[in-house]
């Protein structure tokens, strides 16, 4: 048995995760040595896999690279997170710039932007394969991701990118959860997709208003909101905002309003607005 066996049996695991994470273990091991490259956007799920493998690699040595795909769509706190959480492990990071930008598939914002995004990711991991000699590519995708329409998965199937997480069963509890019981503070980082999500389908993709939004949600971040989304709408010639925002923090978000307000008209936008359904997954998504 190897030592991260031992790492992994935390008495505070129930039995199912400590099952899982010694299959997690093993899977780690018999790819460490010929080299994984870790696709890490600063999230949840793709910070527990790292550290597994993390734990597996300084236990019986090998490989390991995380590889980062910044972009216009990336927040820029989001990229700070994921070089401080590489830096906390030790781990090698590459940040590379993506060219999803300049793919008019991706611009144009239908139902499968995020597959042209991820198929930006692994052709960059596959040159990196190319250039240093690592063999397998793994990314976060899970067991909750099944249920919910995931077009980047299929980027990923196309690419041979494996995701053990899914395969062996791992929810989303369960990966906040080994965070947590690790004290890894990412374990409680809300669920941050990229910023072209804030804009509604069909909307072309433009940096200028990527940027307005992540200056707006600053503010909401910066007064401690925890979920909610800026979404980018169009009527028929005008931009506007419309923010949805959790039960919790819509207090939250009427404190700021007066902020908010004077940002959307210094932004140019028609209005901004508070959607009283709240928060919703999948919000940016017309169907």
């Amino acid at each position: 048995m190897h030592k991260n066996h031992l790492i992994f049996d935390k008495e505070n695991y129930n039995i199912d995760t400590k099952h899982k994470l010694q299959e997690l273990s093993q899977y780690l091991s018999n790819l460490i040595e010929k080299g994984i490259i870790i696709a890490f956007s600063g999230g949840t799920d793709s910070a527990m896999l790292l550290w597994a493998a993390k734990m597996v690699k300084e236990n019986i040595g090998g490989n390991l690279l995380a590889v980062t795909q910044d972009s216009y769509s990336l927040p820029r706190k989001d990229l700070q997170e994921a070089k401080n959480y590489t830096k906390l492990l030790n781990i090698k990071h590459e940040i590379v710039q993506g060219k999803e930008f300049e793919d008019p598939n991706y611009i144009k914002n239908d139902l499968n932007r995020c597959y042209y995004c991820r198929k930006e990711l692994f052709k960059i991991t596959d040159s990196i394969i190319a250039r240093d000699g690592y063999k397998y590519v793994l990314y976060g995708y899970n067991a909750s991701d099944k249920s919910d329409f995931r077009p980047g998965h299929k980027a990923a199937v196309e690419n041979n990118v494996l995701a053990p997480l899914a395969e062996i069963g791992f929810t989303k509890k369960e990966i906040r959860d080994v965070l947590r019981n690790n004290n890894i503070k990412l374990a409680d980082k809300p669920a941050t997709p990229c910023l072209s999500s804030r804009v509604m389908t069909g909307i072309p993709i433009e940096q200028k208003h990527l940027k307005n939004i992540e200056a707006m949600e600053n503010v909401l971040w910066d007064a401690k909101a925890k979920q909610f989304r800026i979404r980018l709408c169009k009527d028929e010639q005008d931009y506007f905002l419309r923010i949805e925002a959790s039960e919790n923090d819509i207090p939250i978000v009427l404190k700021n309003k007066n902020k908010l307000i004077e940002m959307s008209k210094e932004f140019n936008y028609k209005w901004i607005t508070l959607d009283l359904e709240g928060y919703k997954l999948g919000g940016g998504v017309k169907k």
